[in-house]
């Protein structure tokens, strides 16, 4: 019988120690690269080369793991992650450090899909809702405690330890994973393959529907819950006028709201269908997004984001659980990383389309669009995208394996 707890060292420590480190970096990365005297814009540069890595290497992930397996990709993803962030504060050079920033995209885009991957294969469809939410709570728990620890970290030793105990994190969580997981037997169904490319081609034209309904929402949804990011601290200080320890405070409640529902969320996923977590998660996001321009106030923008931060927390691994229901058995590697890179492209798109909004037409208008993005993407889960608990729970499911 399957149990999470044959997940706590293969999956959740190493997810818990990899958060902690990406934590870290949010308060650090940016202090650290003002020191190479360049503009906002190249900060900005910076900061985001490891998504761009992480979405010019989805794909390909994709295919590399078809032909490796899950253990290795997942140890080599870490690993790079590791050591890229290490020589973060031995780097003399702003392209260095960029380069090296891509290099942990790289690294990251093989550690998600290889252990999303592995999650689809050992985990039998009646408890992949709380196995899921859990990875993805587990995660959010490592986002919340990285970055006060980044942060006292770098004012008591310096920005440099800091970046040496994230990388120190990554690394043992590439050890762990090393020593703790076992490569799961092809799913029934793999095949082997000579042209992997060309299979990616096969299963874009196979699942064409389900990229194009189930996709679509994707993006929608990772557009809010990145787009939040950005809108909430902006409106804080430039409109409400907030210092930053206020705005870190608002966003501290928030992330506490977000992360207390996961296991709720996870029962039920699984008792009840993926819909019952996602559509409800974003009617709320869209709704605290829609009413964050009223605030006037510190308790105002707290409110609105306690709100954002519940609607999250309601859809804890929601699209992660839909993504590994809908991947083919036997390519679901291939078919991951198409799912990774849509919804890259949406974490990507949210922080450009506020920005964008905002230069233009007012933070107001962006807080607003972006509630219809959330609207959207719960519109598209209710009427074109079908029940996945409901749809695999009729067939047979395989035993975990680990």
């Amino acid at each position: 019988m399957f149990t999470l707890r044959r997940l706590v060292l293969p999956v959740y420590i190493p997810t818990f120690l990899l958060a902690i480190s990406s934590g870290i970096l949010i308060p650090t990365l940016p202090i650290h690269l003002q020191s190479f005297d360049v503009s906002f814009s190249l900060i900005g540069l910076a900061i985001s080369a490891s998504g761009l890595g992480t979405i010019a290497m989805d794909l390909p992930a994709g295919v590399v793991l078809g032909v490796f397996g899950r253990k290795r990709v997942m140890v080599a993803g870490a690993a790079t992650v590791g050591l890229a962030t290490l020589a973060l504060g031995f780097a003399p050079w702003y392209s260095l450090l960029v380069a090296l920033r891509l290099a942990a995209g790289i690294g990251t885009a093989f550690w998600n899909l290889s252990r999303l991957a592995f999650l689809a294969d050992v985990v039998p469809v009646r408890d992949r809702g709380r196995a899921i939410s859990a990875f993805g709570g587990t995660g959010r728990i490592g986002m919340f405690v990285g970055p006060a620890l980044g942060g006292l970290v770098g004012r008591e030793f310096g920005l440099e330890a800091a970046f040496i105990v994230a990388g120190v994190l990554d690394i043992t969580a590439a050890l762990i994973t090393a020593l703790w997981v076992v490569e799961p037997p092809a799913p029934v169904g793999a095949i082997h393959r000579t042209s992997h490319l060309g299979h990616v081609a096969e299963l874009l034209r196979q699942h064409r529907r389900n990229f194009a309904t189930a996709g679509t929402a994707q993006v929608c949804a990772q557009m809010i819950r990145q787009g939040r990011q950005v809108i909430v601290p902006l409106y804080g200080t430039t409109v409400i006028g907030l210092d930053v320890a206020a705005v870190g405070t608002i966003v501290s409640i928030s992330s506490a709201i977000d992360m207390s529902l996961f296991i709720p969320a996870g029962l039920v996923m699984d008792r009840f269908g993926r819909k019952f977590t996602s559509v409800p998660s974003f009617v709320v996001m869209a709704l605290g997004m829609a009413v964050l321009p009223l605030a006037a106030d510190y308790v105002g923008l707290l409110a609105a984001t306690a709100v954002l931060g519940f609607g999250n927390g309601l859809g804890s691994g929601a699209m992660m659980t839909l993504g590994t229901d809908l991947a083919p058995r036997g390519s679901s590697g291939e078919f991951l990383g198409v799912w990774r890179l849509i919804g890259d492209t949406g974490n990507a798109g949210g922080p450009l389309v506020v920005g964008n909004l905002a230069d233009l037409l007012g933070l107001s208008f962006g807080a607003w669009v972006l509630a219809g993005v959330g609207l959207g993407a719960a519109g598209i889960l209710t009427f074109l995208v079908p029940e996945t608990l409901t749809k695999q729970a009729t067939s047979a499911v395989s035993p975990a394996r680990s």
